[in-house]
This record gives C-alpha cells, structure tokens and sequence, in this order.
C-alpha cells in the first residue's frame, strides 16, 4: 500500500469518525428535538399507541387501507392513480395545485426565445420539465438499451481530500464536492451550439442465486460509466453513482413527520445489539440555512420538499430559482462556452429563470400529490404476507406507522396517521448496493430507506417494474435479495421461506 494511499483510507476513516460523533450529537438533542411539543401529553400517548406495531393478523387494522390519512386518493385505479390531489385539501387550494401541476409538465426552451416565460433551459441538462423524469408522477426506470436515459443518470462526486473539506461535510455546509470539470450531475443533453457533456453507459453481469427451497433467481449487477465525455476524462477522485427518479406521492406528509419521531427509531451505534443501526441525515436547508434532518432524496441530502425540487430544477433541468439562483445550472469554469451561453432571466419577471411563485407552485403541487388507497388490506393472503415481513424483521427498517405534526404548515397534512413504511433513516445496505458516493452523512454503502406506499401500483402507473436506487431489480423479489448489510438478516429469512410465504409476502407488497 502506498503512503498516498494509506493517507486517504486515515483520513476517510478519521472522517467517519468525525460524522458519526456529529450525528449522535445532534440526535441526542442538541439541535434536533427528541420530544414531539405540538402534542398534549393525552395526544402524545394516544399517538405512541396507535403507531406500535400490530401483533394481530387476523384482520386489517382500523384505518390501514387508508394509508395517507385523510389525504388518501380513493380514486379508481389507472395509469392517473400517482397524479391526484390530496383528498382532504381545501377548495380554495385547488387552483394552486393546478397551476403547480402545468408548471410540473411544462417544457423549457433554450434562450433567448420567444416564449420568455418558458426560456433558460441548460445550458446543460437531463430533462426538459419535472415530467419528463416523473412520468405520470411516477418512478424513472433504466434506459434499457433505448436512446434516451431521461429518467435516470448519473451523479458524480468525491469526498473531502483536506481538513477543510471534512468540516463544511461535518458542518453540513455541503454533502460531498463536484467533478472539477463536469460538476454534480453528468448531464446528457444540451442546448443548441453546446455540446453534451457525455453519456451513461450501462453492462448487465448475471449472477444466479438459490434459494433455500432450490428455486433459482437470477440478479443483474450493473456497471456504470461515463462516456463519450467532451470535456475530457473525469477526475480521478470523481465517483458515479446512478439515480433512478422516485415517485412523488405522500412528499408533504413525509416532511410533516416529527423530527423526534424519526430519530426515536436511529441507533447509529446499533446500541440495543439488534443489527439495525439506522442513523440521521443531517442537513442544511436550503432557504433558511439551519441544520434540519434530511428525509428526501435517496440519501436524504434534503430536508424539505422545497429543497428537493430547487434541486431538481438546478441539476436536472439547468433552471435557477430563488434558493438555487444560479442560471447556467451545473456548469463549471471548467465549461466556459457553456457559462457564455444566454441565460432565461427576464429582469421585468425576476431575478432567477423560475421566480419565487414559479417554486411556490410546483413545491405546493409536488407535496399534494395524493397517496392512493390500499387495494385488498383486509385479504387473507394479503394479511398473511404482511405478518411475515413483519415476523422477517423488515419493519425495522420500514416502519409502518407515524402521526403527522398537529401543527403542520399546510392543513392538509396535519395530524394524519399515515403509513409510508420507512424510518427515512440512513443504512448501511452491504457491498452489493454501495456505490462509493459519500453524501454527507451517507457513506458510499448506505442509503436512505424508501418509503413502500404506492409500490404496488408501479406497472400499472409506470409502466414497468423496475426497483432499487438504480432500477437494476426487475421486480420485488430482485430488489429483497439486493439487501445486504443491516438488511442481510431479513433478506436471509426471506430466501429461506417456502414459495407460498414468498409470494404471500409479495402479495402484502403490492397491496401498498
């Protein structure tokens, strides 16, 4: 080993050390609260009895098909089924959701243009509008071979190389630092007169695994790469990680959670000795610059629905908004053509490409979109499946249940008891999900866990079955034997069962 290279692996590993003390700081209480204060100590109770797990399997429980609280879609189930409005929203919000939802499809166009309103697209970019990536609000899937990766792509990062460095991470200042020459994001597509910045490239290894009834299933493990770069080779310290785009439903009840409620279930030193050592994002949000717990994202680099889609516009599409107000995007000095294209400012409409009501909007729309309802909670072969994920330990990772703040901002997510199934914690996944991006507190092995509400529903509103970070599942029984790490104990349970217990489990799995 050289003396370089014994240098990195000290100082990651001093990193390591550094973040995980700082985690278990603030989750102890010093910036984060460990008690929920919008409940009486009558609520309080109630709430912690009603979200303990079931023991009882005989029947559905009450509410449990109404997996969204009074926010859940009842509407009839189509390929729409993502893209309703949250049940209990007030009339007179309608109209923003509305307006959110034609911002959420609209196509940008490169500048200058006659449209105005509609310019400032890239210079470079992955998208041209949110629902080019969310198709049907729904999630993205690999290209499989086709010319277009819109749905998919590839972040590009390193980790901290000085004591400087490993700070603003410590500090959350950041979560990781760009490609020198291609920034955050390798972006695929590009305006006229500009090149792209490259393409991802995607090779498939199948490798068999046996069951313990000697059914054979076979998993792909993907092998990513840049190519065609146009700008020169990436740097060397520069990793990629492939991103599939998620769906959108449950976001603004997901940030309504209680802080203190998601970090009852982190045990970053796995002290009750159980395996499952979840820990929390810690980051800075966006607007206010204040240390929050990250919950979105799939390694929960954001805090809030806003800074997710602030983020978005910035990376995805190359449009700036108030709290990403840059307007060429991810380009780097690096790219100086791409910093001397025209931007879509229009001073007379603001100072950024999207104003301040243009994020108001699609920030309001992308956090009401509806979760639908449960289809057959109450079948016995739904409710056997659901007694064996939770007897194979998989809700200590997919919590099912919270109750959302009494005082959330918007009414509509206030005091719903919910059941996205996830502790939105950070895990460490095992070697064959790492992908060696640090993320802030994320270490290259771990992930945040997704919630599952709405999976079942991916074929019918996707058109796929795609899973994972990444999409390299092929279905749901692919995407449990992927999990390894604090996860390996449940998937080992899982691959011991008989078929029927498998597909029982996946029936409960497709009810959600």
């Amino acid at each position: 080993m050289s003396h370089a290279t014994a240098s990195r692996l000290i100082a990651s590993a001093a990193l390591c050390a550094m973040l995980a003390g700082f985690s278990a700081a603030i989750a102890g209480g010093f910036d984060l609260p460990t008690k929920r204060t919008d409940l009486s100590e009558a609520d309080l109770k109630r709430v912690t009895d009603v979200t303990q797990p079931t023991r009882d399997f005989s029947k559905a429980e009450q509410y449990e098909a109404m997996q969204a609280g009074a926010a859940t879609s009842i509407d009839p189930v189509t390929e729409d089924s993502f893209s309703h409005v949250s049940a209990n929203i007030p009339f007179e919000e309608e109209q923003n959701f509305k307006l959110g939802n034609a911002l959420f499809r609209k196509l940008w166009v490169s500048s200058p243009s006659s449209t105005q309103a509609s310019d400032g697209l890239g210079p470079l970019f992955n998208a041209r509008s949110c629902m080019s990536c969310h198709v049907n609000d729904g999630r993205g899937k690999p290209p499989e071979g086709g010319p277009s990766a819109t749905s998919m792509f590839l972040r590009l990062a390193r980790a901290a190389k000085t004591p400087e460095e490993e700070r603003a991470i410590a500090n959350a200042d950041v979560v990781n630092f760009p490609d020198p020459v291609y920034g955050h994001q390798l972006q695929d597509l590009a305006v006229p007169g500009l090149a792209a910045e490259g393409r991802m490239a995607i090779r498939y290894d199948e490798e068999k695994v046996t069951l313990g009834d000697g059914e054979v299933v076979s998993l792909r493990r993907p092998n990513y790469a840049a190519t065609n770069l146009a700008y020169g080779p990436l740097d060397a310290a520069t990793t990629i990680s492939a991103r599939m785009a998620p769906a959108m439903i449950g976001l603004g009840l997901i940030e309504a959670i209680p802080e203190a409620d998601i970090l009852a279930h982190a045990d970053p030193d796995d002290a009750d000795g159980d395996g499952i050592s979840g820990k929390a994002a810690i980051v800075r949000d966006h607007r206010s610059g204040k240390i929050a717990l990250g919950r979105f994202g799939w390694k929960a680099q954001n805090a809030t629905v806003r800074d997710q889609s602030a983020d978005a516009f910035a990376n995805d599409v190359g449009i700036s908004t108030p709290d990403r107000p840059d307007a060429h995007g991810d380009c780097t000095k690096a790219e100086e053509k791409c910093l001397d294209m025209p931007t879509g400012v229009q001073k007379r409409l603001g100072a950024e490409e999207a104003p301040g009501p243009i994020l108001d909007l699609v920030t309001f729309y992308s956090e009401n979109l509806a979760v639908p309802a449960r289809r057959k909670a109450s079948f016995p072969e739904t409710l056997r499946g659901k007694r064996i994920f939770y007897e194979t330990g998989c809700i200590s990772c997919h919590v099912p249940k919270f109750v959302t703040r009494r005082d959330a901002p918007d009414r509509a997510q206030a005091f719903q008891l919910i059941w996205p199934y996830s502790d939105f914690l950070l895990h460490d996944m095992g070697d064959g999900l790492a992908d060696g991006q640090q993320v802030g507190l994320a270490s290259g092995r771990e992930w945040r866990t997704p919630p599952l509400w709405g999976i079942g529903l991916t074929r019918t509103v996707s058109g796929h079955s795609f899973f994972l970070h990444d999409g390299r599942a092929r279905d749901l029984t692919e995407a449990i034997l992927w999990h390894g790490g604090e996860a390996e104990k449940a998937r080992n349970a899982f691959s011991t069962l008989s078929k029927d217990d498998r597909g029982a489990l996946i029936t409960f799995l497709e009810s959600l």
